[in-house]
C-alpha cells in the first residue's frame, strides 16, 4: 500500500462552493480507477472546525505503483495543476490498513495527524505503535476507515482515518470528505503492511499480506 497527497491552500475570501461543485462534476472520474484503494476529496474552510485556512486536496491509498504513476504521468493529474499550480505531492509508505466499525456508511468526514519520529527512538517500536493505533481508530464509534503511513525522509508518521459522522473520535486536522472514490478499496491489504522478521525465526505477516513467504532465515 501507498499513500499520496497534495493540498492548495486558497485565498481567505474564496469561494469554497466553486470547489464543491467542482467535485460534483468530476470526483467520479476515478471511481474506477486501476489501482487505487481509496481517493478522499477533501475540503477545509477558513474558521471551520478549527482551520485557518481555506484548503482543497486529495488523499489516496493505492494498492500499486502503476496505477498512481498513470494518475500522475498519464494526464489527469494535469487537469488540477491547470487550475490551482502545481502542488507539492506527498507519498508515503503503507505501515497498516484497517476497515472501520462503520465500513459500510458514507465517509463525511476524515481526520489526518501528523506524527514526527523522533531521534533515538526504536523504529520497531513506534511503527508497531502506529498499527496498534490503526486498530484502535477503526474500532471507535463512527470509523470508516483506518491507516497508518511513513514517511522516512522527513522522518514521520500519519495517521488518517475516515468518519461518517462530523465528531470525529480522532485527534489532527478535520476535513470534510466532498466524494470518495474507492474502486479497490476491497483488495487494500489489511493489517500490518510488512513481515516481522527476526535472526532464525519465520516470518509474521499482516492478517492479509500474502506477499511475504514464511520461511527461516539465518544471519550472514
Amino acid at each position: 500500500m501507498h499513500a499520496m497527497q497534495y493540498e492548495f491552500t486558497l485565498p481567505a475570501d474564496y469561494d469554497m462552493d466553486v470547489i464543491r461543485s467542482r467535485v460534483a462534476r468530476v470526483g467520479h472520474l476515478l471511481d474506477d480507477w486501476d489501482g487505487l484503494g481509496v481517493k478522499a476529496y477533501l475540503l477545509r474552510e477558513r474558521g471551520a472546525r478549527g482551520s485557518a485556512v481555506n484548503q482543497y486536496g486529495s488523499f489516496y491509498l493505492w494498492n500499486t505503483v502503476e496505477g498512481m504513476n498513470a494518475f500522475l504521468w498519464g494526464g489527469a493529474f494535469q487537469g488540477p495543476v491547470n487550475d490551482f499550480g502545481r502542488p507539492r505531492v506527498r507519498q508515503w509508505t503503507g505501515l497498516a490498513y484497517a476497515e472501520g466499525r462503520a465500513a459500510h456508511s458514507p465517509a463525511a468526514f476524515a481526520v489526518r495527524r501528523r506524527q514526527p519520529v523522533p531521534e533515538g527512538v526504536e523504529l520497531a517500536a513506534v511503527m508497531a505503535e502506529a498499527v496498534d493505533e490503526t486498530a484502535r481508530l477503526a474500532e471507535r464509534d463512527g470509523a470508516v476507515l483506518s491507516a497508518a503511513v511513513v514517511d522516512t525522509h522527513a522522518w514521520e508518521v500519519v495517521h488518517f482515518s475516515l468518519w461518517e459522522h462530523d465528531t470525529p473520535k480522532a485527534e489532527g486536522e478535520v476535513h470534510q470528505v466532498l466524494h470518495l472514490s474507492s474502486p479497490g478499496r476491497g483488495a487494500l491489504p489489511r493489517g500490518r503492511q510488512w513481515c516481522a522478521r527476526s535472526v532464525r525465526s519465520s516470518a509474521t505477516c499482516g492478517p492479509r499480506n500474502s506477499a511475504c513467504a514464511t520461511r527461516t532465515t539465518t544471519s550472514s
